[in-house]
């Protein structure tokens, strides 16, 4: 990764990071200028060392770039045991829903 690209990458996941935890309300173009300058520069980036280490210090920027990349890989980078977890809450909520009678309406 050259380090125009890596400066540029970094500072817009710090950006990026910044913006999700504000407490204050977030212009949304504002949001949307840095999302669509992070997408353009993690597109342009090859995986390697450098980019990973960026993913993992940003939560936000790592979930943008499973997005881009999930029709090639899925959820990549989520943990394996999180997704499955839920899945299982989901499905064993749906089948408690599907055994409750029906309530009358009134």
């Amino acid at each position: 990764m050259n380090t125009t690209v890596s400066k540029n990458l970094v500072m817009l996941a710090r950006m990026l990071e910044r913006l999700d935890r504000s407490a204050e309300p977030v212009d949304p173009q504002q949001y949307r200028g840095v999302v669509e300058h992070l997408t353009e520069v993690l597109r342009s980036t090859p995986y390697d060392a450098a980019l990973e280490a960026v993913l993992q210090a940003s939560p936000a920027a790592a979930e943008l770039y499973e997005n881009m990349n999930y029709q090639h890989a899925g959820l990549c980078r989520s943990p394996l045991e999180t997704a499955l977890a839920a899945e299982i809450a989901a499905r064993s909520a749906i089948d408690a829903a599907r055994r409750r009678p029906a309530q009358p309406k009134r």
